[in-house]
């Protein structure tokens, strides 16, 4: 699957995107008048092949969610278990993303790709921890997510959140011992992120938002932006969930010993993934690249998002193309990590909350972006003098 996905890849093209720029010549506006959103519009054109582009609707939220064993290192000051109880809150429609989905009217679907602690809306879900003999080298199959039944309406519903457990393991391993993955964990992550795409884009969606959730995922992050910008753990490394002066020290030298242990190869994006990785790091690169492979664009949340896209890049460096910068997180290494993609945010809010909420706000200067193409009036059909 990964390997077709990637094949299937392929540059903006050209012609799309030049007729996009003539046709913003010739609208009813000085040109270079939208300043970003203009070259938005035509990367948009580019991307689908056609100017304009199709309107980027529906829209549809997936948040991968994951633990991480270097949680063990005191790295957040929140308790492991958190992640699941805003799995559940997010099923409930109580977090901050719920309120931004309904607002833009997008779909979330939250999908446990390695919750450590059982879920509270799935009593299913037991305490007992998957063994490493349960992951094979094949991605998980069909079978083992919740709701593959489920009717394309259903899955782009707006008004009910929907969970897909489709989880590789429990939690990764501690990153500063050993990998947190292997290589086959971390590829059953990736092929997870490419079917919840392929599921999503079937279903109707019009562009891909990804969302997060797992205590202590800004460590790997970290690591997964040093890892493949060669950037100073100072640089690439935050303070997350807002952890003081001597936690934020520790953290940055956990990004450091973590590196050290593994030198991880950005030639090897899947091996990167396994060694400092999480498993919603993962299933997002799978993700991003399978919304490129349908040439569907993903608009990009905070610095999970970010770090994510830097190892789908690897993959398939035109991944790019399908990628739009919802914001800039307050996370240092997310601008480090937009720098390296060549990607400008659209907005900068101070943003460090993850769960997909950055790109929502930014939704409608993407859909905007691409209406202009579609609704205003050239100086021909509006009978307006040009200069």
């Amino acid at each position: 699957m990964l390997e077709t996905t990637i094949a299937a890849i392929r540059p903006a093209d050209e012609a799309a995107m030049a007729a996009a720029r003539e046709l913003h010549g010739r609208l009813t506006k000085p040109a270079g008048s939208l300043g970003a959103l203009e070259e938005l519009s035509v990367r948009l054109a580019g991307l689908a092949g056609a100017c304009p582009p199709p309107l980027p609707e529906p829209a549809a939220v997936a948040i991968f969610a994951g633990d991480h064993g270097v949680h063990a290192q005191g790295v957040s000051p929140w308790p492991q278990e958190v992640t699941a109880q805003m799995i559940g809150n997010f099923l409930a429609g109580g977090a901050v993303v719920n309120a931004f989905a309904r607002q833009a009217g997008a779909s979330v679907t939250v999908v446990d790709v390695g919750v450590a602690t059982p879920l509270p809306t799935d009593p299913a879900v037991s305490d007992a921890a998957v063994s490493d003999a349960a992951v094979s080298d094949v991605a998980v199959s069909d079978a083992a997510v919740s709701d593959v039944a489920v009717s394309d309406a259903a899955v782009l519903d707006p008004a009910v959140p929907r969970l897909v457990v489709a989880s590789v393991r429990r939690g990764t391993r501690d990153l500063t011992v050993t990998a947190a993955l292997t290589r086959d964990e971390a590829l059953a992550a990736v092929r997870t992120g490419i079917r919840i795409a392929d599921e999503l884009i079937d279903a109707g969606a019009g562009i891909l938002l990804t969302g997060d959730m797992g205590i202590g995922n800004t460590t790997p992050a970290a690591v997964l932006i040093a890892a493949f910008t060669g950037a100073d753990p100072l640089d690439a490394t935050g303070r997350g969930t807002g952890v003081d002066d001597p936690t934020y020290a520790h953290k940055v030298a956990v990004v450091r010993a973590a590196l050290a242990r593994h030198t991880p190869d950005p030639a090897d994006p899947l091996g990167v993934l396994a060694a400092v990785g999480g498993l919603e790091h993962a299933a997002l690169a799978g993700l991003i690249l399978g919304a490129a492979a349908r040439r569907t664009p993903v608009l990009l949340d905070g610095v999970i998002a970010v770090s994510a896209a830097l190892a789908a890049a690897a993959f398939a460096p035109a991944a790019v193309d399908a990628m739009v910068a919802g914001h800039r997180s307050a996370e240092p290494g997310a601008t480090v990590a937009l720098r390296h993609l060549g990607l400008d945010p659209l907005i900068d809010l101070g943003l460090r909350l993850g769960e997909g909420t950055g790109a929502l706000l930014a939704l409608p200067v993407v859909t905007g972006a691409v209406r202009v193409l579609h609704e205003v009036a050239t100086f021909d059909s509006a009978g307006v003098a040009e200069k």
